[in-house]
């Protein structure tokens, strides 16, 4: 259900902010629609789970903070939607995140980490996204990511995925061995890292 509706002026340009219910009383789901789109388009549309130690605090560790930042220009220029759904830690938790970061430090990849807590190697669920974008009638979309468990969760729930808009952040020693991880184990959509 969406809560409220402001407008937010960015760097990047600026968005329609709308605010949807999640499972967390004070932490809802967050929508911005670029000013650019025009609602007759197709959008392309970002589904971007919350990091806090990449989004926030720029974490070396993965490439989220950077994904988001490229949607937002991306997406500013070119017309769409982001999705900032609250899943930190691929739906784990900022401190079984930290956790997995402890394990991660000492040989574990991401996936091992997280199983080793017992959670799944990726833990989010995509059905919040099909209801937001129904709301916002979006049926068919570009879709930005890398990752095809988001393509697939959309296309099982009757949205048109008409393109995938890749996001290719160069990799550097801090998150190196993460982007490894992300596309031989998980399948994520990268190049040569």
């Amino acid at each position: 259900m969406n809560l409220v509706k402001t407008i937010l002026p960015t760097k990047y340009g600026e968005f329609d902010m709308y605010a949807y219910t999640s499972e967390f009383k004070d932490f809802p789901h967050i929508v911005l629609v670029s000013k650019s789109w025009d609602s007759k388009t197709e959008p392309i549309v970002r589904i971007h789970s919350e990091c806090m130690t990449g989004d926030l605090f720029a974490s070396n560790r993965c490439d989220c903070g950077e994904q988001l930042n490229f949607s937002m220009k991306h997406i500013s220029q070119k017309g769409g939607i982001i999705l900032y759904l609250r899943q930190e830690g691929r739906g784990i938790g900022i401190v079984n995140k930290m956790k997995a970061y402890n394990l991660q430090d000492q040989g574990y990849d991401t996936v091992e980490a997280n199983l080793k807590l017992g959670f799944h190697q990726d833990a989010r669920d995509y059905s919040i996204v099909v209801e937001i974008l129904k709301d916002l009638e979006v049926n068919s979309l570009k879709l930005m990511t890398n990752n095809p468990l988001k393509i697939k969760a959309l296309i099982e729930n009757g949205i048109k995925v008409t393109d995938r808009v890749p996001i290719q952040i160069e990799a550097h020693d801090g998150n190196r061995d993460y982007l490894q991880t992300k596309k031989n184990q998980m399948g994520h959509l990268l190049e040569d890292i």
